[in-house]
């Protein structure tokens, strides 16, 4: 039996339509961001488009790469030099694919990071907050997850982090809210959504304090750890529907 494909337009049109691009505001093009061969028989999915996931790519005989953190943001240095230079020099000679998808991964309801990391860590979601309604906002599964220590622990066993705690691991969950990677801004909308408890990728210096002064717990998992699962599960969903093969690659990230 031959291996199926699909053309790269018909993909960029299935993506573009299922993640609902058009909505968002963002920080970088969402969708097709370079062009490579008309005819996909082998995706590789991952996070971030690294020089280690590129790679990794060319090894599998990939013809495109579907990430969630891809090139071309806002404010970076246009030139094409340097690493820029490297990473799109790998693609361009391999004829890949690069197809990124930033904020509307983040959000969707089936695919989407924060329902994926609610699915992993045993969240229940309930209602939304924020702009885009990026932040989720829910319970836990589990009565015996009643503590921010517990629930603390649960995240190290699930996603294989010790994450930065602030706040005191007595303190009652209550409402959690929730919303992956670098979505430390969101603290305030989730405090106004009623949340107890706030759990991200990501924590800076101003925030300890407005979470201490908020008295509510905040939980910093990992950026990277809180965005593996959107980009697999999307992948997933291609394989299953195109019959086209798709492997997710993981390239270590601690931060």
């Amino acid at each position: 039996m031959s291996q199926k494909s699909i053309a790269r337009d018909e993909l960029a049109k299935y993506l573009a339509s299922t993640l609902d691009i058009t909505r968002f505001r963002d920080y970088c093009p969402n969708g097709l961001q370079v062009e490579g061969r008309s005819q996909i028989e082998t995706i590789v999915t991952g996070v971030t488009a690294s020089v280690a996931l590129l790679e990794a790519a060319i090894e599998k005989g990939a013809d495109a790469i579907l990430v969630h953190h891809g090139y071309f943001w806002r404010g970076e240095d246009m030139r094409v030099i340097g690493q820029k230079h490297t990473r799109l020099k790998l693609l361009l000679e391999h004829d890949i694919n690069l197809f990124a998808y930033h904020l509307p991964l983040d959000m969707h309801a089936e695919f989407g990071n924060n329902v994926q990391l609610a699915r992993l860590l045993g969240l229940l979601p309930e209602s939304r907050f924020g702009e885009d309604d990026l932040g989720w906002l829910g319970v836990t599964d589990d009565a015996m997850v009643d503590s921010v220590g517990a629930l603390a622990q649960r995240i190290e066993q699930r996603l294989g982090r010790v994450p930065l705690l602030i706040g005191d691991p007595a303190q009652k969950v209550g409402k959690v809210g929730w919303c992956t990677g670098a979505a430390q801004s969101l603290l305030g909308d989730a405090v106004a959504a009623g949340a107890d408890v706030y759990l991200s990728g990501e924590i800076s210096e101003p925030t300890v304090h407005l979470a201490r002064e908020a008295r509510v717990a905040y939980l910093a998992c990992g950026h990277h750890a809180t965005e593996r699962y959107g980009i697999k599960a999307l992948g997933e969903r291609i394989a299953k529907t195109f019959g086209i093969t798709c492997h997710f690659i993981d390239i270590d990230n601690p931060v």
